[in-house]
């Protein structure tokens, strides 16, 4: 059985220059590309990828293999619309991998931010590997955009003493953590909208790119603001990628 070769490397939040020097190391060694298309509206998210193998590799002896994601189906159960939906990426991962690469080939998926961050791209290879396929993979880590998102704001993330949670905005519904800062990812239905806890909001859209958007104060003077621009920016662009950190008001300052 052939044995493939992988890296999962992570790009960064959008910033080219949020490139680490491990990243430009592992993307001088790969010879297959595999970036992803998400329709017309994320255009610039595949074109993206490309800059940056542009920019950083000094060699033309790679190529690029683009593919088709699948839109996850949001009709039914959560839990079954993304075990569906990871069942057909996997499908398309195996097709790839044992029809693009050879065993001299070194094939890389390019990340957005960082891999082990709301990213499936390891529990897939990981899944393709329990299945019997031969795949010897190295994951580079990079700079989230929760990282990105309180470097811009120049916030902390925790708070002396107490833990912070990441999470995304279905766990947000549920109800904060009983203490520490929140940090909300994947809000497409303006969670924060339903808080009654008095609090503050670091907010951030297009982190470290040219469409960078900030906010930050007390949340009741912000929500309608970031809900307008939330609403304004996906017409205009067709898709938002943006989060936010929570803190209470009523916490000790560090």
């Amino acid at each position: 059985m052939t044995r493939r070769r992988l890296k999962v490397i992570g790009i960064g939040a959008g910033n080219p220059e949020y490139i680490t020097i491990q990243a430009v190391k592992a993307l001088q060694q790969v010879t297959t590309f595999f970036i992803p298309l998400k329709g017309d509206d994320k255009a610039d998210l595949h074109l993206l990828r490309r800059e940056i193998c542009e920019r950083y590799i000094d060699h033309d002896r790679y190529r690029m293999v683009d593919f088709d994601i699948p839109d996850r189906a949001r009709d039914g159960a959560y839990r079954s619309d993304v075990s569906d939906w990871r069942a057909a990426v996997r499908a398309i991962y195996l097709r790839l991998l044992t029809e693009e690469l050879g065993e001299t080939d070194l094939g890389a998926f390019l990340v957005w931010g960082d891999p082990s961050l709301y990213d499936g791209t390891i529990g897939i290879i990981e899944d393709l590997r329990a299945a019997g396929m031969e795949i010897e993979y190295e994951v580079i880590p990079g700079i989230s955009s929760v990282s990105a998102l309180a470097a811009r704001h120049r916030v902390a993330l925790n708070r002396i003493g107490q833990p912070f949670t990441v999470m995304s905005a279905r766990q947000l519904e549920k109800g904060l953590p009983e203490e520490g800062n929140v940090v909300v990812m994947l809000d497409t239905r303006d969670a924060y909208r339903d808080l009654d806890a008095d609090l503050d909001i670091h907010w951030g859209a297009y982190v470290g790119t040219e469409d960078e958007i900030l906010r930050a104060g007390r949340l009741s003077d912000l929500q309608d603001e970031i809900t307008d621009l939330r609403k304004k920016a996906r017409a205009e662009k067709g898709w938002i990628m943006d989060s936010y950190l929570l803190s209470r008001r009523s916490d000790p300052k560090d």
